[in-house]
């Protein structure tokens, strides 16, 4: 199978990006023969894909790359594509933000070594999963890279959209626009069926319930935790009975998220202490030690920093997991409440939805997804998520 078979849903775009691929094939670097060449009209240094959480942005950046380095323009077998999709290609290097943000240190050590000559292949590529993520700073390093790259160097920025809260006007309009939409159920159902070896029940009910995130398809078939934690959050609306009942599912969300975040560090943590550990030395003696162990106090300093932003991440990401599922079930309410013929959210949940409904009215459905979405703001502008999730839960109630 073909790298694109990995692009689950995109038809246009993979047409694209396969179109560009060939034309990369034939381009000509200026030391190089180029006697009978034909051009390479059509390729780009920079290239900027969006689309919906779930849509596969990275997918398409891994699976472009992939055929970029591959003499057969991504035939998924030889070892170019198996190596780029792996994350292990020596010419392609990826930037994947494990805490709030890409600094400006990651950037410029990025970009230093894909400045250079290509070691095994025609392109040094840069991915840059997250793009909205980087910086003020990061973004102005990257900047200078995109406006003159290097003749064999190629980069791939991953953002949720081109508004300038995502990726900034100046990046956007030196990039190239790769438009990925959210892939229809079917689709994703197909994938995990083929692809996964899921039960094709459980792979079309995950399907039609993940709001076309392709990840959260195959974890919500796979992890029966996924499935509880889903359930835990579409039995909130339900159990907003009083001022007591609120309070206490706001502190039952923001546990459940901290509790996930976590068990996610906990091992992963303790491994990344004792590589440190190991790799200054601990335990040695002699001349010299006093400067190393100065020198450790600051790595582990430096390590701690990163693990703590990267938990608050994990957190957050748990937090606004929940969220979108609240926002398609009022979303669904909304909708059953005005009458409206649209696909559903949440079609598990056809009858407490169409309950609701007849117990609301649109006007309340509306406010309630307008504080899950202030919800959401107020998080990514670092409010304590205790006092954002409060304030949720009182307006859920009352609506």
């Amino acid at each position: 199978m073909s790298v694109w078979s990995q692009v689950v849903g995109q038809p246009a775009a993979v047409a694209e990006l396969q179109a560009a691929a060939a034309r990369a094939a034939r381009v000509r670097f200026s030391d190089e023969d180029n006697d009978g060449a034909p051009g390479g009209a059509g390729m780009t240094h920079s290239w900027l894909f969006t689309g919906p959480p779930g849509s596969g942005r990275s997918v398409a950046a891994r699976a472009f790359a992939a055929a970029l380095q591959c003499p057969d323009e991504g035939c998924g077998s030889c070892t170019a594509c198996r190596t780029v999709m792996a994350g292990t290609h020596a010419d392609v290097r990826e930037i994947v933000p494990e805490g709030l943000s890409i600094s400006v240190k990651e950037v410029r050590t990025t970009i230093d070594v894909a400045a250079r000559r290509p070691t095994t292949a025609r392109w040094q590529i840069v991915i840059v999963e997250d793009a909205d993520r980087l910086t003020e700073q990061a973004s102005n390093a990257l900047l200078k890279s995109v406006e003159e790259p290097a003749e064999r160097t190629v980069f791939l920025l991953c953002c949720p959209s081109e508004h300038p809260d995502d990726i900034s006007v100046t990046i956007r309009s030196r990039c190239r626009a790769v438009r990925l939409r959210t892939p229809a159920p079917e689709a994703i159902a197909a994938v995990l069926v083929e692809r996964d070896g899921i039960p094709e029940a459980d792979a079309t009910w995950a399907a039609s319930v993940c709001g076309g995130h392709i990840g959260r398809a195959r974890r919500l078939a796979r992890v029966p935790e996924a499935r509880e934690e889903r359930d835990a959050v579409l039995a909130l609306p339900r159990s907003l009975r009083s001022a007591a009942d609120a309070f206490a599912a706001s502190d039952a969300m923001v546990g459940a998220a901290e509790a996930e975040a976590a068990a996610l560090a906990a091992s992963r943590d303790e491994v990344e202490r004792e590589e440190l550990a190991v790799s200054l030395g601990a335990g040695g003696t002699g001349k010299g030690t006093a400067q190393a162990q100065r020198s450790a106090r600051a790595a582990e300093k430096d390590l701690e920093k990163r693990q703590k932003s990267r938990l608050t991440r994990t957190k957050r990401d748990a937090l606004d997991r929940a969220l979108v599922d609240l926002a398609g079930y009022y979303r669904d309410v909304l909708a059953r409440g005005l009458g409206a013929s649209v696909t559903s959210t949440h079609p598990d949940r056809a009858t407490e939805i169409g309950n609701a409904a007849r117990d609301s009215t649109p006007e309340a459905s509306l406010r309630r997804l307008e504080a899950i979405l202030a919800c959401r703001d107020a998080l990514a502008a670092n409010v304590k998520p205790e006092i954002a999730i409060d304030a949720l839960v009182t307006a859920l109630r009352t609506g």
